[in-house]
């Protein structure tokens, strides 16, 4: 059995970045995949969340590939354009060194766009199934042939009803390729694919250990808008007022900006991602362990291999749509028997991912609502109250007194001191943020429940290729402008 990443004979340039990223130890799944994908094989890979399976594919077919190619040699399948960025991240870090170039391809964004970054030299491709579909049916994509294809999150994808698109994909696609598919169970549906699909291929099963969440870990969401996310998160800070605290988002730029606006307020926090040099990381981190900051603001990516006992607190600035992500990013507090917070913020649309994820699980995630500003400011001052009264006294404060209260009267030089601590201490933000129960519930009835059968889109890049009217057509093309 294969004990440490050294032994699979990865390629050099894939191996510095496993280091970097605080790999130590390959998981069973990695074990049994990465050999079986050096040699070749295609692969039917069942494993549940929190395994470790994105490193699985991604190891071992970065090593195979040859950086200097000027066409898409790798294409990876994800149900969800969230799940899509998230693999599309760790290929990037994972491949840096040796210099892939990836792209992302979802609905809802430019094909023009897309398009141009994939025919401007990009070895990997991670799409979501409906807008890769498009691309291939309209004939975009020109000499599209990768050697390698991954479906991941099958069972997913067949939930979503994406079955007939992955079927009409590989019609696209070269009958001498490597083929991939992970999957978290094995329905029937997707047992046919595989046989449909791939050819020859190896079976591997894991059954994980640490796909639940830990117990010692309090697990709440709150509903709010869009627009609220960054508001939302200074009042979180500013009630909870946690000892150490990881703040996750999806993105180097949301990482940047909420960790520069939490700066400007006067937080102690410093932003943590996949682009950041090695050096810069490892001072940051430092810097985070040894609680010259208080707060850190980080990608998925970035906080892999982060082992900080102290962290009382995890913020889901954004949901992880990657039930593997959430279990990963909530176990980064909770350590060492000590408790923790989970905490995650989540929209009205968001709201059946994060149930999804919660069944995946197996855990129970409260909801709550975020304190008024009014309120706020009321446990503020019932805090402070308690804590004055429980300040030992320091000899120098009698000098001070004295020197003051030949001005003044005591009354006032206390109002006056309280008024000082109250300046250090003030809250921020609007007076409400986010929705109450009874609104969420409202919206919540507005919201179509999520058809097995994939009769409801969940992909806002799958395409119904039925003829249309011209009225329609127009319409569709006004929408994607």
């Amino acid at each position: 059995m294969y004990k440490t990443f050294q032994s699979f004979d990865l390629d050099p340039a894939i191996m510095k970045a496993v280091v970097d990223a605080g790999f130590k130890e390959p998981s069973p799944i990695q074990q049994l995949a990465i050999p079986l994908v050096l040699e070749g094989k295609d692969l039917v890979a069942q494993a549940q969340t929190g395994t470790g399976k994105t490193a699985a594919f991604s190891l071992p077919i970065l090593s195979k590939i040859n950086s200097g190619s000027k066409r898409v040699e790798i294409l990876v399948i994800t149900p969800t354009r969230e799940l899509a960025t998230q693999v599309s991240d760790e290929i990037y870090m994972l491949g840096k060194h040796k210099g892939f170039k990836s792209v992302t391809v979802y609905g809802g964004s430019s094909y023009t766009r897309q398009i141009k970054l994939i025919e401007a030299g990009a070895s990997v491709v991670v799409a979501t199934p409906g807008r890769i579909l498009d691309l291939l049916k309209n004939g975009k994509l020109r000499n599209f042939s990768p050697s390698i294809v991954v479906l991941d999150e099958a069972d997913e994808m067949l939930d979503m009803g994406f079955l007939e698109d992955i079927k009409a994909i590989f019609d696209f696609l070269p009958s001498n390729r490597q083929t991939l598919l992970f999957s978290a169970t094995m329905p029937s549906p997707i047992k046919s694919l595989a046989k449909e699909i791939l050819n020859n291929p190896e079976f591997i099963s894991v059954t994980p250990t640490n796909i639940t969440t830990n117990e010692d870990i309090d697990q709440s969401y709150y509903i709010i808008e869009e627009w609220e996310r960054d508001d939302a998160v200074i009042r979180l800070l500013d009630t909870l007022d946690p000892e150490k605290a990881i703040m996750f988002c999806r993105t180097k730029k949301e990482v940047e900006m909420l960790s520069s606006k939490l700066t400007a307020i006067g937080f102690a926090v410093k932003g943590l991602h996949g682009d950041m040099e090695q050096a810069q990381r490892e001072e940051v981190i430092r810097a985070f362990r040894f609680s010259n900051i208080d707060l850190l603001v980080a990608t998925d990516v970035a906080a892999r291999g982060l082992n900080i006992k102290e962290i009382s607190h995890v913020i889901n600035v954004h949901i992880p749509f990657d039930p593997e992500s959430y279990v990963h990013r909530i176990g980064r507090t909770g350590r060492a028997g000590l408790k923790g917070v989970a905490i995650t913020l989540c929209t009205p649309m968001e709201y059946q991912s994060l149930q999804r994820i919660a069944k995946k699980v197996g855990t129970n995630i409260e909801h709550k609502v975020l304190p008024t500003l009014n309120e706020l400011k009321e446990s503020k001052l019932k805090d402070l109250a308690n804590g004055i009264l429980q300040i030992p006294l320091n000899e120098s404060a009698n000098t001070i007194l004295s020197s003051i209260e030949e001005e003044t009267d005591i009354r006032t030089v206390a109002l006056k001191a309280i008024s000082f601590i109250l300046k250090e201490n003030s809250a921020h933000g609007p007076e409400t943020i986010g929705l109450d129960p009874q609104a969420f519930a409202k919206i919540l009835k507005r919201i179509k429940p999520r058809r097995r059968d994939g009769s409801r889109r969940r992909d806002s890049s799958r395409r119904t290729y039925q003829k249309s009217s011209s009225k329609k057509e127009k319409s569709q093309k006004r929408h994607r402008r």
